[in-house]
């Protein structure tokens, strides 16, 4: 008879993707056709831009170069094994993922921080904000755990993690090696499906439909104009 464990990691790692996955599909479609005009970040830079643009640029920054290493292991993990095959070639990747890690830790703190300290953007935080603050602040914070403390994850997600996303692709989940997967592993795996669960509801939305071009532009001065007292 399998154990509590077993019926944990069924539904966590067997039903929860798949909900996740339907619920993303399927609420992003009906908001977008039905509520267009809320695919928005509802960006706050307008009301504080200093510490916006250090925190965001250094999230994003950080969160696209990992995401695309999970990518990769998922799409070719056989040439990220390869890769790996040379000493130096994986110290490298590894140490260049836990410095952009950390890059993004940094700047979602720093987002954080600016959502506490400036009182405009505060109040303009709604709690949905702030559950999708702490869910991404999490999952950075546990992918830099990993990092540190089960090394060599280039090789063990193309090798072990990868085989069992396919899995789930295939509509055969493969729990076996899941179950073997250290706490903190399985936590940072399943925050990630939260955080794909709760996509379509939040303001994360406007990733689908919008491109980051700030991180590149030049900064924008903003001036702002007032008429003079008494004026019609």
């Amino acid at each position: 008879m399998p154990s509590v464990g077993g019926y944990l990691d069924g539904v966590l790692f067997g039903a929860l993707p798949y909900v996740a996955v339907f619920t993303f599909l399927l609420v992003s479609i009906q908001r977008y056709r039905g509520h267009p005009f809320t695919y928005s970040s509802l960006s706050s830079q307008f009301l504080e831009n200093r510490q916006h643009f250090f925190g965001l640029v250094l999230f994003h920054y950080g969160v696209l170069f990992v995401l695309t290493g999970h990518v990769v292991a998922f799409f070719v993990p056989s040439w990220v094994l390869a890769w790996n095959s040379r000493p130096i070639r994986l110290y490298i990747l590894e140490v260049s993922a836990l410095i952009f890690g950390l890059l993004s830790l940094v700047g979602i703190s720093l987002a954080i921080v600016r959502r506490f300290d400036v009182a405009k953007v505060r109040v303009v935080t709604s709690r949905a904000d702030w559950v999708v603050v702490a869910l991404l602040a999490f999952q950075v914070f546990s992918g830099v755990y990993v990092a540190i403390a089960h090394p060599w994850g280039s090789s063990w997600f193309s090798s072990i993690a990868t085989p069992y996303l396919w899995s789930l692709v295939a509509l055969a989940p493969d729990l076996q090696a899941v179950s073997a997967f250290p706490v903190w592993v399985k936590l940072h795996i399943v925050n990630a499906y939260l955080l794909v669960l709760l996509f379509p509801f939040t303001r994360l939305v406007h990733v689908l439909v919008v491109p980051n071009p700030y991180l590149w532009r030049r900064p924008q001065v903003v001036r702002w104009y007032r008429r003079p007292t008494g004026a019609a």
